[in-house]
């Protein structure tokens, strides 16, 4: 069973709609408890860094994140749920993160050429520069589905997946048992349940 967790800034539909679709269930939650019994979590997130991050500590469920990703339990975080597992957000002033990933999450505006539309809205392919278990089901060069102004700057060794945008920029990471993609697997098709399906396959180690 997959935890979703639910603290008023995800698209809590599309993905539960996508889980059920690859036969997986899931328990939508704020509780803690209740979330406790899952077998792995998903962060999802729309919106601002930083009402974001408020929300999360406000229902108590940054403690949560980080209690149950020091026990080895796979998290997933998605587009700003994926952005929120950093250190700190540069939007809109400057934001903490969870940590339980080094980086920085910086406007996609720094690096790409001026001209090109912001947000990055669109499908784009993926190139892997190291393996990730979430990949497992699919190709180098499919492509996912992107809503994004901002984009983690981190070290080399966490990025499991790019994406070209007039620059390379971030579009997966993974450390141990911590996962996220800047994409929407939810919302890419085919390749995206193929992703939920692979994360599914993880497990807490004993």
């Amino acid at each position: 069973m997959t935890g979703i967790l639910d603290y008023g800034v995800g698209n809590l539909f599309s993905l539960t709609s996508s889980f059920a679709a690859i036969g997986e269930e899931t328990v939508v939650s704020a509780d803690p408890g209740a979330l406790a019994e899952a077998d792995r979590l998903v962060l999802p997130g729309v919106g601002a860094f930083g009402d974001a991050a408020d929300k999360l500590r406000a229902a108590g469920l940054d403690r949560f994140l980080l209690s149950e990703a020091s026990r080895g339990k796979p998290i997933l975080g998605i587009c700003l749920g994926m952005q929120l597992l950093f250190e700190r957000s540069l939007e809109y002033g400057e934001h903490r993160g969870l940590g339980l990933l080094p980086g920085t999450v910086r406007p996609i505006a720094d690096v790409i050429p001026a001209g090109l539309k912001i947000p990055h809205i669109g499908w784009n392919a993926l190139r892997f520069p190291r393996p990730s278990p979430l990949f497992a089901r699919i190709r180098e060069g499919d492509h996912v589905y992107f809503v994004h102004s901002y984009f983690a700057d981190c070290p080399s060794g966490v990025v499991t997946a790019l994406t070209d945008y007039g620059a390379p920029l971030t579009a997966a990471v993974g450390e141990n048992n911590v996962y996220g993609c800047q994409f929407h697997p939810e919302k890419s098709g085919g390749v995206g349940l193929a992703i939920l399906s692979a994360f599914c396959e993880t497990e807490t180690p004993l």
